[in-house]
């Protein structure tokens, strides 16, 4: 299974008053994650897709297991592969660990779905992006 990996500083903006990510933060890292994988790891424009083609990927389902702390200053990995692609949504395993010990502080299944933004409605899965999301899954890491 490939996995696309972006490396993080935890910021003080991410934390609480305990000094720990405030945990709807990790839904805005990962949100950015989902936007790299776009961008850099299937080849295609996030920008080009949801401004100039009109094409919306809003996450529909979202289920997360906490399972440790980030402290302010920690370098994290934030992961993300495809489990599934079906005709109009994708789901992906996405989870943030330690760099230094690989413990897993965060594991979540998101469920996207392609939306027209003109009608909200869901549509197909773009040709040239569900053809990049297959060369992702078959790719070796």
């Amino acid at each position: 299974m490939s996995v696309f990996v972006r490396e993080r500083r935890i910021r003080f903006s991410d934390c609480d008053p305990a000094g720990i990510v405030f945990y709807p933060q990790y839904f805005v890292m990962f949100n950015g994650l989902v936007e790299d994988w776009v961008n850099e790891g299937l080849g295609l424009s996030y920008h080009g897709l949801v401004a100039e083609r009109r094409v919306g990927l809003p996450t529909v389902h979202l289920d997360a297991d906490f399972k440790a702390v980030s402290p302010l200053g920690d370098l994290v990995a934030l992961q993300l592969s495809v489990e599934k692609l079906g005709r109009t949504s994708l789901t992906l395993q996405v989870q943030c660990a330690g760099r230094d010990h690989g413990d897993v502080r965060i594991a979540m299944h998101q469920v996207i779905v392609t939306t027209s933004l003109d009608t909200h409605r869901a549509i197909e899965i773009p040709a040239d992006l569900r053809a990049a999301i297959e060369r992702f899954k078959g790719s070796t890491p």
